[in-house]
This record gives structure tokens, sequence and C-alpha cells, in this order.
């Protein structure tokens, strides 16, 4: 048996610009090179499907990462520091445990379901006011989706979201771990959280009566039941708001993005709802956005490997079922494909998404409204990449196209 230490793993470059542009055949390398192991300048990579669901399951020897993230960065005692110190993926155990179950009744696959109608209203109001323009940046035009539908969720109004898409996109860069970003995110947190406490005092000083309660009028009935501290209650709140804006953003930009070569595809999507669904489940397995990070408590042995206490190991769940040995034809886009090695694009544990069946909704909403509504679209290709290690995406995604005559009610 050898430690993790010993071994001469294969490097990783997450940190570097160039590796988000395209990071699967950095790993498909490191597979080649070791078959579920390597490293980066912040600790152990764990790069196999199975590996990643085994260790999930060991979820309870190890600790989440947010306090050293702080340290890195060298944010102690600042906004955003405090932050990401308090916020929800941060607590353990039963504080966990118990603000999610006041979030959790909202959350729920039905609860997702019940919302379509609204997610589909919103998509194709959006698609309204954005179609005449001919051209517009595919990104910047999904950012509004996810979080219109967000504030409808939490009875904001989808007026504030152009004031709060710099300070959502820049704490959504957070576990990027990039010093670059540490004043953006600074400045995003103190706007997110002056915003939220207005929110928060409007609905005090001017309650909704007589009308079904919507998820900030459940919040602060756990808070006033003591459910939630109110401090607690303010950084649920910008929990959900950046969640709401930033993986789905970037799903649903990846999603578009991959249709754009496969016209077949898109306008299939456009015409099966069920078909279109695919696609989102296709792309999740593809790409999807995020990765995990956890501080092992204690060695754990693995496949005759021991990882030492108090390393840090990263699960890059957007390259897990990217692997010949979980798929077939790994590199194949194909919506029709076998799942039986289903992604993990959301995470597992008792930290996997809660947002999860809000988000697969949606982006299948509105995948299927955009490629019903936009015909033949066409890009030159993204302007960027946002960084792999946080939430990876595309950054900026310009199209023109034509409109179809499809009605939006068809």
């Amino acid at each position: 048996m050898q430690r993790g230490a010993e071994l001469e793993l294969p490097y990783l470059t997450m940190e570097e610009d160039a590796f988000a542009a395209n990071p699967f055949p950095h790993f498909a390398r490191a597979r080649a090179q070791h078959p579920w192991l390597a490293r980066w300048v912040l600790g152990y990579v764990v790069t196999d499907y199975k590996a990643v669901r085994d260790l999930f399951v060991q979820e309870h020897r190890m600790r989440m990462m947010y306090d050293s993230i702080v340290e890195i960065m060298q944010a102690k005692g600042t906004r955003w520091g405090d932050f990401q110190q308090r916020h929800m993926l941060s607590m353990m155990d039963e504080n966990h445990k118990r603000i999610r179950d006041v979030l959790a009744p909202s959350f729920t696959p039905r609860a997702a379901n019940r919302n379509r109608g609204l997610m589909q209203e919103v998509v194709n109001d959006l698609l309204d006011e954005w179609l005449p323009k001919g051209a517009f940046d595919f990104e910047e035009f999904a950012s509004y989706f996810p979080i219109t539908v967000m504030c409808r969720l939490i009875g904001a109004s989808p007026d504030v979201i152009p004031n709060l898409r710099a300070a959502m996109e820049a704490i959504g860069l957070s576990t990027s771990m990039d010093p670059r970003w540490l004043p953006a995110m600074q400045e995003g947190v103190v706007t997110m959280e002056i915003f939220v406490d207005g929110l928060i005092a409007g609905r005090r000083a001017a309650p909704r009566i007589g009308e079904e309660p919507d998820l900030l009028d459940l919040l602060l009935q756990a808070n006033a039941s003591g459910g939630m501290t109110d401090r607690e209650l303010a950084d649920v709140l910008i929990f959900l708001f950046v969640a709401g804006y930033d993986t789905s953003k970037n799903m649903l930009t990846l999603t578009f993005w991959e249709l754009l070569d496969r016209p077949d595809m898109y306008r299939r999507a456009g015409e099966d709802h069920d078909y279109a669904g695919k696609v989102v489940a296709e792309t999740f397995r593809f790409h999807s956005t995020t990765s995990s990070q956890r501080i092992l408590n204690e060695d754990i042995e693995y496949r005759g490997v021991v990882l030492e206490k108090d390393a840090i190991v990263w699960f890059p769940l957007s390259v897990a079922t990217r692997d010949e040995r979980y798929a077939a034809n790994a590199e194949n886009f194909n919506p029709e494909r076998d799942r039986s090695n289903r992604h993990i694009g959301f995470g597992l544990g008792a930290h996997i998404c809660l947002g999860q069946y809000i988000a697969q909704a949606q982006i299948h909403e509105g995948l299927h409204a955009i490629c019903r509504r936009i015909a033949n679209p066409r890009s030159p290709g993204p302007q960027g990449y946002r960084p792999f290690p946080g939430t990876w995406g595309l950054r900026g995604l310009p199209i023109a196209f034509d409109q179809a005559e499809t009605s939006k009610g068809s």
C-alpha cells in the first residue's frame, strides 16, 4: 500500500486560463497515467467516476473547504471571507440539516414541475424582448432566465437583475481561488447583502395578505419561529440568488453551444419536448460545470492508495462521465444514449445541490422554447471561458439567427 504523497501522479494545470478552454484532453491523459488520481497546485484530483462515487460514500470522514479557501485567498475577516465561512455549503452536520430542511419542500421534483408554467412564461417573455435584436450574446441572454425565475419564486422584482448581475457573476467565481477576482467578489458580497437586507425589510414592512406564501414568506416564517437567525436568513437568500443565477446560466449556454453544430438535434429539441430533456441530460454528462472539494479528517485508503489526513481532494464532477470506461463512445454527444451511469453534475452526499430539480426543469423548458423560436443560430464561438476549478462555463457566446415562424405558444 502506498501513500499518495509517494506516488508519481500526473499533474493538472487547472489554475491556468488555457486549461479552461478544453479541460477534457488533460483529464484523459491523466487517466492514462494513473487510473483515478492526479495532482494540481492545491491537492489531489480524483479523475474517475467510480472513485468519485466510492469516496463520497465516506464523506463523513471529510470536511468542507471554505475556511481553507478564505485562508488561501488571504481574505480572513473580509465581507467575502465571512460569507464564505457562513453560507449553506460551508455548514456541516446539524446546522446544515436544519437550514436544508427549511428549504427542501420548495425544491422537490413536484415543486419543480409545478413551476414549469412559470419557467415557460419567463423564457418566452425574454425571447419576446431579445429576438427583435437579430443578434446578441447568448450567455448574457441566458443569465436573465434562471435568475428571473428565482426572483419570481422569492417574490423579488426582476427589475433588480441588471444591477445585481455583476455581483452574482463575481460571487460565482469564489471557488476558483484566483486572487484576480477577489476585489470583485468583495464588492459582490456587499452589493448582495445590501439588496437582501432591503428585500427582507420591505417584506416585513408590507407583508403579503391573502396570497399563497412564496419562498420569502416561508423563510420569514422559519426565521420568526426560530428555525434560522436573521444572519442565516440573509445568507440563504444570497446563496439562492447566486445559485439560481450561475450554474443554470452556464449549463444552458453550454447546451446551446453543443447544438450549434448539430442542426438536426437543434430542430428536434424545438419540436419534441421530451427530446429536449434528453439533450439537457446529455449535456450534463458531456460537460457539467462544477467541482466539489473536501479536506480529509483522517487517512483514507482507496484502491491501495492512502490519501493523507488534512489533504485537499478535488472532485471535478464535470468530467466524471466523459470517460470511455463508463460511457460508450464518451466523446460522442448522443442524447439517446444509455444512461446506466448517471451524471453527477449536481454533486453527491449531504451537500448535493438542493436546487437540482428546479435547475433541470428550467434548462429543459428554456432550451425547448429557444430551439422553437430561434432558427438557424450561428456563432463564431465562445469569447472566453470561466476558470475551471470554480463554476466552469463559457464567457460570452455571440450569436446571429433567424426568427422562427413558430409562435411562442406552439
